[in-house]
């Protein structure tokens, strides 16, 4: 197949030509790391298979975005033509290209860096060796299975960085200058600082959130950053191949069926948080572990919150400036919660996420700060 138009046409999309991201993006197959992905319509996720249709595959792989390559414990390399999967969690992807060249920018990442990177798909760790070469690269992941195939793929292009089954919460095999992890964590792991060299630099993202952290390695073995001006979101880490849910069974009955223990109509027209990054970001980081669904009959829309601790909040509008009526339960109040948010949103005409200061301890406790507003991880 000619690939090579399709992949210079996605590098000018996603990286300015002076960049030293271009060429790399411009040569990478990423085809190749991706033969059959899994995609969503509705609550079942349908195999795609490159071979099938080639044109589809080169358009797919070259395009600007994420392409699911796992759902739950079923990789699509394993599964057989007509497979579905339903209602299943993604676990592992081959991130939009875009979105890995940020991250990588946000590293400043020089020459002569030792860099440790999450594997995933392997494309992300190939991008990587053509910038730097492969002698600079560590990759990790917790999956056996994904190491090996992206290592026999990274082998098939000539790379051969060091790659290998790790937990990237756990101790990390080696000293770097910089980590850059397309996974996300809370809070930032200790391992994290204990591996970085002086003065090096992490770049991760805050699980449930759309906030992008990037932190330089201090004296005292902390770290102190930012949050970027940019937003990102990715999978949570997992220590095996699928997720630990929490049982959200009786919590998803209760919310979906009863009245609750508390009624009223809220003030503020509905809103899905993950549409509104900003307010996601600042209720994730109150109520960690939050889970949001929504549906729609006709111009009635409904949106949930659940909360591993059982709490839940039902809200219901017909019509788009209607006022929702919201049914809740459990220990938390979720909904005034949501609502306290978009409060200080139209007070301040802006959440002090977004260029938050950030302070990690050498136990990697995580400190936000901007202004009065404060929280930690």
């Amino acid at each position: 197949m000619n690939w090579l138009p399709q992949a210079r046409h996605l590098a000018h999309e996603v990286v300015r030509p002076e960049s030293r991201w271009h060429t790399a993006v411009a040569t990478v197959p990423r085809h190749q790391f991706v033969p059959r992905w899994w995609e969503q319509d509705g609550e079942v996720w349908n195999l795609r298979a490159g071979t099938d249709d080639p044109a589809a595959w080169l358009k797919a792989a070259y395009s600007d975005q994420t392409l699911v390559t796992q759902v739950d414990a079923c990789h699509a390399d394993n599964a057989s033509p007509g497979d579905i999967v339903l209602s299943g969690t993604p676990t592992s992807s081959s991130t939009l290209p875009s979105l890995i060249v940020r991250m990588y920018r946000h590293a400043m990442i020089s020459d002569d860096d030792q860099l440790l990177v999450t594997t995933g798909s392997g494309y992300g760790t190939a991008l990587a060796c053509a910038r730097l070469g492969d002698g600079r690269v560590t990759s990790v992941d917790v999956d056996e299975h994904l190491v090996r195939i992206a290592q026999e793929r990274l082998d098939a292009l000539g790379d051969h960085p060091r790659i290998q089954v790790c937990d990237v919460t756990g101790r990390l095999p080696g000293a770097y200058d910089k980590i850059v992890s397309t996974v996300s964590v809370r809070p930032v792991p200790a391992s994290w600082l204990r591996a970085l060299r002086p003065g090096g630099r992490l770049v991760t993202a805050i699980a449930g959130t759309g906030l992008i952290l990037t932190a330089d390695k201090t004296a005292d073995g902390g770290a102190v950053g930012r949050i970027e001006w940019d937003r990102a979101g990715f999978m949570r880490t997992r220590h095996g191949r699928v997720y630990d849910h929490p049982a959200q069974g009786d919590t998803w009955k209760g919310a979906s069926e009863r009245e609750g223990e508390e009624t009223f109509t809220s003030r503020y027209p509905l809103l899905y948080p993950p549409d509104a990054w900003d307010v996601m970001s600042m209720l994730e980081l109150k109520l960690p572990g939050l889970d949001y669904r929504r549906a729609q009959d006709g111009d009635t829309r409904t949106v949930w919150l659940l909360h591993p601790d059982g709490s839940w909040a039902r809200a219901t509008a017909t019509g788009f400036l209607d006022s929702p009526i919201v049914h809740q339960a459990g220990p938390h109040r979720l909904w005034p919660e949501l609502e306290r948010i978009r409060h200080r949103l139209n007070r301040e005409g802006a959440l002090p996420v977004y260029g938050a200061h950030v302070t990690i301890d050498q136990d990697g406790t995580t400190t936000l700060t901007r202004g009065s507003w404060k929280t930690t991880l």
